[in-house]
């Protein structure tokens, strides 16, 4: 790797290519587990980019922990005001969706990798991390889901490596009570989205109903600007009959289902064709931690302000 950062004649435009080339992925990865928002996320890389433009790197002899511990502790910074916002939250909140290959999950495509990816970025792995203080989740996500050692991360969080030991402990039994993690092959995945989406193609019930657990359930995030169920819906009955529905409302006006990873799990994107072939939501499907080939969770994003990443991404790529 050249050392750009050492070299007095490197140009500020080599080194931001080697920001973009070398840590801004991992930092977009590590940002938006803290956050679960992709646009807090970039301003954060952004910000430390910034910062790192301008430092006098002469001394700096391992350039990812140094970045990375400017966007953990810019992480924390905007955790107290996020929280904040999150007890005005109108409904259920969940986190901005991601597509499986975008620059700001850390995806590969070696198979082990996307496995791993898949359990660190779900939305359930998401949600539990928003029942940890800030300091519970930094310490967590660092050494568990980065592989840091604990003097690492008292580096990054200005911690005693005791104190992060702790930290990471307390973390992980709330995680462990909140996020019964299961690896789950490929195909099982692949039949719980085609049962899925048969059923609701068919406007089948029944078909539905079987598929999910009994103790299934369905978050739906509208975050005040859509309509949206404003609670989390419990039982496999009671969603089938919900999301059939609403799905019969909807087809007649033109919505169309297009399969998709969200998130690292099935699901798919739903584009309304009456009104230009708009993205209205995302649908992600969590197969049940102990009942195989059965859906546990449904997560559905309606946010405008949260899929406007994803539409920002498909009209570049068409």
């Amino acid at each position: 790797m050249t050392d750009f950062n050492a070299n007095p004649d490197v140009t500020k435009a080599q080194r931001a290519q080697q920001f973009d080339r070398e840590h801004a992925r991992s930092l977009r990865a590590l940002a938006y587990r803290m956050l679960g928002s992709r646009a807090d996320a970039e301003d954060i890389v952004q910000e430390a980019w910034l910062r790192w433009a301008e430092v006098d790197a002469h001394g700096i002899t391992h350039a990812g922990a140094y970045l990375s511990r400017i966007v953990t502790h810019l992480c924390l910074d905007r955790l107290g005001s996020a929280q904040a916002r999150r007890e005005q939250y109108v409904g259920v909140w969940l986190p901005e969706p991601l597509l499986d290959d975008e620059p700001m999950t850390g995806w590969s495509p070696d198979p082990a990798a996307q496995a791993e990816f898949a359990q660190d970025v779900s939305v359930a792995f998401m949600l539990a991390l928003e029942r940890l203080s800030p300091l519970e989740r930094a310490a967590f996500l660092l050494h568990e889901v980065f592989d840091l050692d604990f003097e690492e991360v008292a580096q990054r969080l200005a911690r005693s490596p005791a104190a992060c030991r702790q930290l990471t402990s307390r973390a992980r039994k709330h995680v462990k009570a909140d996020y019964a993690r299961r690896e789950v092959a490929e195909e099982e995945r692949q039949r719980l989205f085609e049962a899925f989406n048969a059923a609701v193609l068919s406007r089948d019930m029944e078909a539905l109903t079987r598929v999910l657990t009994e103790d299934a359930v369905m978050l739906t995030d509208g975050g005040g600007k859509v309509h949206a169920v404003p609670r989390p819906l419990h039982g496999g009955p009671l969603i089938a009959k919900v999301f059939i529905g609403f799905a019969e409302l909807r087809a007649n006006q033109g919505w169309r289902l297009v399969p998709a990873r969200v998130n690292g799990l099935p699901g798919c994107l739903v584009f309304d064709d009456a009104v230009g072939g708009r993205l209205v939501q995302t649908v992600a499907l969590a197969p049940a931690a102990n009942q195989s080939g059965r859906i546990g969770a449904i997560y559905i994003q309606r946010n405008p302000d949260k899929l406007q990443a994803i539409l920002a991404r498909l009209r570049a790529s068409a």
